[in-house]
C-alpha cells in the first residue's frame, strides 16, 4: 500500500485532507479549507514544505505530548500531527511525513 493524500468535504462543505502513511495511519491532517481548489493546493504546498525541516514546527500539547505543525514559507499552517507518547515518535513522524508526501497520491472522496 502507498502513501496517499485523502481529500473530504466535511458537513459545513469546507475540505480538509489527510496525508496517511502506506500503513493507513494518517500523519498530518490540514487546516480547513473553503474551497477544493484551495485543499489541492494546500496538499501541493505539503509536498513542496515537507522537504525542508526548518518547515516543521515541534510542539507540546498541554498534556505535555508531542506534535508538530508544518508551516509554508509565509508560516501559515498547513497541517498538523497527532500527539506522540514520545519525542521519538514525533521525530519518526516528520520523517514519515518528509518520505511519504513528495510521491502521495490524491484520493478525491469529495466526488
Amino acid at each position: 500500500m502507498a502513501a496517499k493524500f485523502e481529500l473530504k468535504k466535511n458537513k459545513k462543505g469546507e475540505f480538509t485532507f489527510n496525508l496517511k502513511a502506506p500503513n493507513g495511519r494518517i500523519i498530518l491532517t490540514s487546516e480547513q479549507y473553503i474551497s477544493k481548489s484551495g485543499a489541492l493546493n494546500g496538499i501541493d504546498s505539503v509536498k513542496k514544505n515537507c522537504k525542508t525541516d526548518g518547515a516543521f514546527e515541534r510542539l507540546e500539547s498541554k498534556k505535555h505530548e508531542p506534535y508538530f505543525v508544518l508551516k509554508a514559507k509565509n508560516k501559515e499552517i498547513i497541517g498538523k500531527s497527532e500527539t506522540y507518547s514520545s519525542k521519538a515518535g514525533m521525530e519518526n513522524g516528520i520523517a514519515s511525513v518528509k518520505e511519504n508526501a513528495p510521491s502521495a497520491e490524491v484520493k478525491d472522496l469529495t466526488e
